[in-house]
């Protein structure tokens, strides 16, 4: 068994691993986009920055779609991992190293390629962004997979994420909130409150140094429970990733619905900093929601194991998403009052923290539903379906969002001045009217489909137990 100084300690290392990890997927998720669109293409000629922007987001949309295949294969590449380090903290560190790094690199101009040589600079663009995304894979299911690793119980599975969503909650956050006043502190030119190129560059190196020296608090700092169950595990092939996959029903359906929500959710999440600069014309305001943010999803966080246990996962996910479609209503009637939008802004965020705790929870004791089913264990391909779909919806949020702002014109030098009437509504069907079909869709497919819940996973793990004829409470020990 674990000490008990030793279970703190590997849960504050746990959590400091999701504080940067969220740090580094919200900046390129959410702002990278907008670093793309307003900043780093300023030839001169409005045409050939759109032409430019619109080839970036067609890249970073195909190059996702590229990771449809890989990241299964990755996940499998992470369970056959042996080393006298693990399976997992061996990619989270190299993972992040290389990723943070990368990520560095992409908000920069290449030194002038965008203006001198844009043929090069989109080639190099490609080469750099697909190695940051592979190594971010790596680092992000192996991240995530080690929950499955630590315990079988679903209660205590729930507060470990728990503790890791309350550290990816503060990083992801924390981007929110200090983004624009880090920009600004390190930009020569305000630029109508967007800052410049110099602003962002430093931002980006905080956030992926952050990012990396999380990642070895990781390598460091956890241990992951060894266990008789866990050894009922062969060796997968390549060619037989997606009929693994596949042969787990309730891994599909909420791969489908999650799938189609996170793409709803990403879209309006990308916008609201656009919303701030080009419908408030006040992006400096945006710290405020950050802030409140914040808090609010610090404390959603918190009373997950409590609100799971009264009311169940599926209450927690619907009464979650009546929540965000209450903001998404108010987002659209808001328009320039700041208090709606800031109101709009927390009833819409402030739910995500429990509704990625309910997938994640979920995903994670599908390993045990397909372990009872398929006849082995497949911890890593398992979860890593979820940070595929979340890279999946990012690419398609990053490219509508891309296109959307050519369209709205709302590229660089733009201010809220010059968006027109029709550009406005283009970008709010959009950010509003979009992520509200789709995230009815995932909750429809969600309420008909997934049928595994916390009972159900506790008498498949009892069955399993009685197969292999072993108590895994006795006789779990640790390694490093």
């Amino acid at each position: 068994m674990i000490n008990q100084k030793h279970m703190i300690w590997s849960r504050l290392s746990y959590s400091f691993g999701a504080f940067g990890h969220d740090m580094f997927w919200v900046t390129l998720n959410t702002y990278f986009i907008m670093f793309v669109t307003t900043h780093l293409f300023n030839t001169g000629s409005t045409a050939q920055n759109a032409r430019m922007v619109s080839i970036i987001t067609l890249i970073i949309f195909s190059l996702r779609f590229v990771e449809l295949v890989i990241d299964p294969l990755i996940g499998t590449t992470i369970d056959n991992t042996r080393t006298r380090w693990g399976k997992f903290k061996p990619w989270v560190v190299v993972g992040g190293g290389v990723g943070s790094l990368s990520l560095i690199v992409l908000f920069t101009d290449f030194g002038g390629l965008t203006k001198n040589n844009p043929v090069l600079y989109l080639i190099l663009f490609a080469i750099i962004y697909i190695v940051m995304d592979i190594f971010f894979s790596f680092k992000d299911v192996a991240y995530w997979s080690m929950i499955p690793a630590l315990s079988f119980d679903s209660h205590e599975r729930e507060k470990t994420a728990t503790f890791a969503r309350i550290g990816s909650a503060i990083g992801g956050n924390l981007v929110g909130v200090t983004i624009m006043p880090l920009i600004l502190f390190f930009s020569l030119s305000s630029n109508h409150g967007t800052g410049d190129t110099r602003g962002w560059f430093w931002f980006a190196i905080i956030v992926g140094t952050l990012s990396f020296v999380s990642a070895i608090s990781v390598g460091l700092g956890t241990k992951e429970l060894d266990s008789d169950l866990r050894k009922n595990k062969e060796r997968t092939k390549f060619k037989d990733v997606f009929k693994v996959l596949t042969q787990n029903d309730q891994l599909m359906w909420l791969s489908l619905s999650y799938g189609v929500y996170t793409i709803g959710v990403s879209l309006t999440n990308s916008m609201v900093l656009y919303y701030f600069t080009f419908i408030l014309g006040d992006a400096s305001s945006f710290s405020i929601l950050a802030i409140l943010n914040f808090f609010t999803g610090l404390f959603t966080v918190s009373v997950f194991p409590s609100l799971a246990n009264r009311w169940r996962r599926k209450t927690v996910f619907f009464a979650s998403v009546t929540v965000m479609f209450l903001g998404l209503l108010l987002f659209s009637f808001a328009n320039t009052s700041l208090p709606l939008v800031i109101t709009a802004g927390i009833l819409f965020g402030s739910p995500q923290p429990l509704i990625f705790l309910v997938v994640l929870m979920t995903i994670t004791d599908s390993v045990e539903y397909g372990q009872l089913k398929e006849g082995h264990r497949d911890e890593s391909l398992t979860l890593s379906v979820r940070p595929l779909l979340d890279k999946l919806a990012g690419a398609i949020s990053n490219g509508v969002v891309g296109l959307t702002a050519v369209l709205a014109g709302m590229t660089t030098g733009a201010s809220a001045g010059s968006i027109s009437s029709a550009g406005k509504l283009t970008f709010k069907l959009m950010m509003l009217g979009a992520p509200f079909l789709l995230v009815l869709m995932s909750a429809i497919v969600f309420f008909k489909k997934v049928k595994l819940n916390e009972k159900m996973h506790a008498e498949i793990v009892d069955e399993l137990e009685k197969k292999w004829g072993k108590n895994l409470d006795s006789s779990e020990e640790t390694t490093s």
